[in-house]
């Protein structure tokens, strides 16, 4: 069975139909449902918080993959495991400590995933590669979605893959920003296996059609 996991991000979706949006994914083969969380002040977007995931909780089984794009992201660990978030990614920039943002949130009973901007070196994230399940690089600037994909930042998904194998972690390694049929195989070839796609999903009317040419693009 693949490894490889589709991940719609709810921020393409419709706001105001919150419930059908998570209908329409469910019915797809994707895994996962991307949310991404914005303060207006680690980005100048916002979206929505926890009240917001724990009502979306109601209408979808698949694993919530919750990106934390917030100031000191380790205040809202407890509010997302509540809401049930299944995984909770912080970026390495967001906080002073981001060890402890990590292991508070596996205490809580989800998944700890680390993201860095295209800015960041790999190097930030090194320190705790041993205590994530996910690690995320953003090939996007993070804030809005609809952007191009920013092909320099493979080099980072090759880097961290590198370090995965060499001391033999357990993590997954998921992109997101500006990924379509066309960006897909060049980050599962740089040893991504997670893969979140919203403009290119949801602009499609047959969404489960549209998640099928990304899987038809691993395959290629």
């Amino acid at each position: 069975m693949s490894n490889n996991k589709i991940a719609p991000s709810i921020l393409a979706a419709d706001y105001a139909n919150f419930a059908s949006e998570l209908k329409r994914i469910e019915e797809t083969s994707a895994e996962y449902v991307h949310i991404d969380i914005m303060d207006g002040q680690f980005v100048p977007n916002i979206t929505f918080g926890a009240d917001v995931v724990a009502s979306m909780r109601k209408h979808s089984k698949l694993v919530f993959d919750c990106h934390l794009m917030v100031v000191n992201p380790e205040r809202f660990v407890d509010a997302f495991a509540q809401a049930g978030a299944d995984i909770m990614t912080v970026h390495a920039e967001s906080t002073l400590h981001i060890h402890g943002a990590l292991q508070k949130i596996k205490k809580a009973g989800m998944k700890a995933g680390v993201v860095i901007n295209p800015g960041t070196p790999v190097s930030a994230i090194e320190p705790v590669l041993s205590l994530v399940d996910q690690v995320l690089i953003m090939t996007v600037n993070p804030g809005f979605g609809g952007q191009a994909f920013i092909p320099e930042m493979l080099e980072k998904v090759q880097k961290v893959a590198k370090i995965r194998d060499e001391k033999g972690y357990d993590f997954d390694i998921e992109v997101d920003g500006g990924v379509d049929n066309k960006t897909i195989k060049a980050c599962y070839q740089a040893g991504a296996n997670v893969f979140v796609a919203g403009s290119y999903l949801f602009k499609a009317s047959d969404l489960t059609a549209q998640v099928e040419t990304l899987r038809v693009a691993l395959d290629d």
